[in-house]
């Protein structure tokens, strides 16, 4: 019998730990366990994201001296910020996704993590570009298993009604992951070499740098490593204090008895949920304007206005990452109060943030030196509008389908958001980059004679003095005027956020 264990009632799975079980069961479902352990989970978990984040984000931060060091165009390093990274994100997404499903969900969080930071680790190690192609290949397969199991893990912790504000509270992952990326992976990449070499020698390390032939200016190097190792001690954090919950347990009574569905299964589920995939549309939309920006803001702001990347971190990137933070929660808890009028108001508030923020980009980075005051402003704005969408594509994500599905379904879309988002974003944004600079060179009579690789500062120093100032400008430019043509996707993203409002009180099952 079941009646005397701590156990899933609907399966009769009998758990070892001690758990809060006298939740009020409502019409909409339960909580699991004492408040302050479920908090804890779910803000361990959110730590979990924010790791997540400050490791893939961690590139982007320290782009322009990669570029240099490697003397890349912005197409290439598009190409190693973009389709190689999202292509084995996604598909390793999946099976992990089916793993999460059946097995541990926690024991697969912990591994994943020790796996993304010895990666991360190794991206400091780098020798050349394909070195650091397939250190970052290993930090998508680690980064692919911890989100499904996690949305997972906090639906069987939070009753329905409280998943909104739950995961949107789980989602600022995304930007204080991009903050401390800034805030410590900025300030350690700009660190002098003789400091890099003084720190490492206190752990009996100083002798790489000369060893593995860093060169001079290997402060970004340095950086990865700083930020890579912690991350194999907080994996035994999770893996020894987060416990498994039984699965359904906060699902409203009635709901199917829980089944193992396999991906094809809850592909064909999906395929009657016009709702998801509108939302993957629109996230995707999203994902490869955020991720593109986030491999590029930095390095334009260091062309167009002589920021280095520890004085973009602290003047631009950390107040935005924490003006998004702001506003995926603030729109978090807004849809909470909202959906007691409406359920579309979980895709119709992230439709009008995001028509919003467009605006609010294009006259940010329209702003001249002088007033970089004004274009922070504007650009903050835009930040805390555009990320409003995050909890929305989680609670969308995971709750057209049962609870049996729920990982599966997040793997699905993120494999959707991966491609399109991440695969394409930054490959895109270096494209038109690239374009935009050998037009500018083109319109500036310099065409036949100069081309973007000419302009790349590891190579433009030994140009003539006017080839030099055509160089500065276009390369500022260029990348400016891309990123000034992907913020026009985020209207297209709102358009397809208010489709999917359209028919989310049909398909969401649980609310």
């Amino acid at each position: 019998m079941c009646a005397k264990k701590n156990i899933n009632v609907r399966r009769c799975d009998v758990y070892d730990w001690p758990m809060d079980t006298t939740s009020e069961t409502t019409p909409q479902g339960r909580d699991l366990g004492s408040t302050r352990y479920r908090w804890y989970v779910l803000l361990t978990l959110t730590a979990v994201y924010t790791l997540n984040f400050i490791d893939r984000a961690l590139l982007g931060v320290l782009a322009q001296p990669v570029i240099t060091t490697f003397g890349l165009t912005d197409t290439q390093f598009g190409f190693l910020a973009g389709p190689p990274f999202a292509l084995f994100y996604a598909l390793m997404g999946i099976p992990i996704a089916l793993a999460a499903d059946r097995y541990n969900r926690v024991a697969i969080i912990a591994f994943c993590i020790a796996l993304w930071s010895l990666m991360t680790a190794l991206c400091g190690l780098a020798t050349g570009f394909l070195f650091l192609l397939v250190a970052r290949i290993g930090v998508a397969i680690g980064e692919a298993g911890s989100n499904p199991p996690s949305n997972s893990v906090i639906a069987d912790y939070f009753r329905p009604s409280a998943r909104p504000k739950a995961l949107s509270v789980y989602s600022t992952g995304v930007m204080l992951g991009s903050m401390l990326a800034f805030l410590i992976g900025g300030p350690l990449g700009q660190l002098p070499d003789e400091k890099v070499v003084a720190v490492l020698g206190v752990f009996g390390l100083g002798w790489m740098p000369e060893s593995l032939g860093w060169g001079t200016d290997f402060g970004w190097r340095f950086a990865f490593l700083a930020l890579g190792v912690p991350g194999v001690l907080y994996a035994l954090v999770v893996l020894f204090t987060v416990k498994e919950p039984p699965r359904g347990w906060s699902d409203p009574p009635g709901m199917p008895a829980p089944q193992r569905t396999g991906i094809g299964a809850t592909f064909r589920l999906l395929l009657g949920k016009p709702s998801f995939w509108f939302m993957a549309a629109a996230a995707a939309l999203v994902a490869m304007v955020g991720y593109g920006y986030s491999a590029f803001q930095a390095p334009m702001m260091q062309r167009m206005h002589g920021l280095s990347p520890a004085q973009f971190a602290l003047q631009f990137g950390v107040p935005l990452s924490i003006a998004g933070a702001i506003g995926t929660i603030t729109a978090g808890y807004i849809t909470e109060r909202l959906v007691r009028r409406s359920i579309s108001w979980v895709a119709m508030l992230p439709a009008i943030m995001l028509v919003l923020a467009t605006p609010l980009y294009l006259l940010g980075f329209m702003q001249k030196t002088e007033n970089l005051g004004l274009a922070f402003i504007l650009w903050a704005g835009a930040s805390f509008l555009h990320y409003g969408y995050l909890g929305a594509q989680y609670t969308i994500g995971q709750g057209v389908v049962p609870q049996s599905s729920r990982a599966s379904a997040i793997a699905i879309l993120l494999f959707i958001i991966a491609l399109v988002g991440n695969g394409i974003g930054p490959q895109l944004i270096g494209f038109l980059s690239d374009t935009f600079i050998t037009l500018g060179l083109g319109s500036r009579g310099m065409g036949d004679v100069l081309d973007a690789a000419a302009c790349n500062p590891k190579v433009a120093g030994a140009l003539p003095a006017d080839q030099q100032a055509v160089c500065s400008a276009v390369y500022a430019e260029g990348l400016r005027n891309s990123m000034m043509a992907t913020a026009l996707l985020l209207l297209v993203a709102a358009a397809c956020f208010w489709r999917c409002s359209r028919s989310l009180d049909r398909d969401l099952l649980a609310r």
